[in-house]
């Protein structure tokens, strides 16, 4: 819904739904929001996964993977994110977790990559947060360079269903998709704490490196 104000006090407003449009800056920054998103099919032998992404988004998020703590763990992404994410994926869990986890985090970084378009004018960022006993930081850098960096130990073999080594080649293959560098690193008593922490601040950095600065141009 779009409308051109007649108001004095508004002359030339345009009303785009319920936002204000003033300047011809601000209608090209709501033209390039509004397609910060993508959607990305990854078929293998193992696995069929579609991810759909929108980075300006308000948290909302529908994924099934087969395993409720992963499914858990990437609602965390989109709620600390601001991304919208729906995820769905049908692998060989029969056999073993290690695809599924491993290729939707290849299919979801491969969709950020994709929302970002050229990247022009976006953040790189680091974070910090706390949960309980545990603290995690994160930094990431869309540099078009491939690296992580990943250091975080774990106890136990599983929380849930969930094998905890899995948790950082999700992270390997999120920074292979999104091409990025990605560092992370937690410390705690609580291995559950740890990788629902690490999650967080990816998330958190995500969002964060993901807004435009609008100093850059």
């Amino acid at each position: 819904f779009i409308s051109v104000t007649d108001s004095p006090e508004k002359e030339g407003l345009v009303l785009i739904g319920s936002e204000e449009i003033k300047n011809f800056s601000d209608a090209a920054e709501y033209l390039i929001r509004q397609k910060r998103k993508a959607v990305k099919i990854r078929n293998t032998k193992e696995t069929k996964i579609k991810v759909e992404v929108e980075l300006d988004g308000n948290g909302t998020s529908k994924i099934n993977t087969g395993i409720g703590f992963f499914d858990h763990m990437l609602e965390q992404i989109a709620r600390h994110g601001n991304i919208n994410l729906f995820i769905a994926v049908k692998g060989d869990l029969l056999v073993d977790e290690h695809h599924t986890v491993e290729d939707t985090g290849i299919a979801l970084g491969e969709a950020i990559l994709e929302a970002l378009g050229d990247k022009r004018g976006i953040k790189r960022y680091g974070y910090f947060i706390p949960m309980d006993e545990s603290i995690a930081r994160c930094a990431m850098d869309f540099s078009g360079r491939i690296y992580l960096n990943f250091k975080c130990r774990f106890k136990r073999e599983k929380v849930g269903e969930f094998p905890t080594e899995l948790t950082e080649e999700f992270f390997r293959g999120l920074a292979f998709g999104m091409k990025a560098n990605l560092y992370l690193k937690a410390k705690g008593s609580n291995d559950h704490h740890k990788i629902e922490a690490l999650f967080k601040v990816f998330a958190k950095s995500l969002n964060e490196a993901c807004r435009r600065d609008k100093r850059t141009g």
